[in-house]
């Protein structure tokens, strides 16, 4: 019976504790942060003019279709993996 009591004691005060000591870096860093965030930097960047075409990435990239049907059945058979 005591050492239910001691151990039921133990993890009243350790548990607490470690959720402490495992949060409290971030509780300090958010009372008081070492970075102030991120910052905007204007020196030396010109504007850029909203007349530029939009390349389109996916007509440069040339997939064999056997290695798109490879990746396709090596995906499907991704799920069955699960137990």
């Amino acid at each position: 019976m005591i050492s239910n009591l001691i151990a039921i004691i133990i993890i009243i005060i350790a548990a607490p504790t470690l959720i402490l000591i495992t949060f409290l870096p971030a509780l300090i860093e958010l009372k008081k942060p070492k970075d102030g965030g991120p910052r905007r930097i204007t020196v030396g960047i010109s504007e850029v003019g909203h007349d530029l075409p939009i390349v389109n990435m996916e007509e440069e990239q040339k997939f064999d279709s056997s290695l798109v049907q490879t990746m396709a059945k090596v995906i499907s058979f991704l799920p069955s993996l699960e137990i």
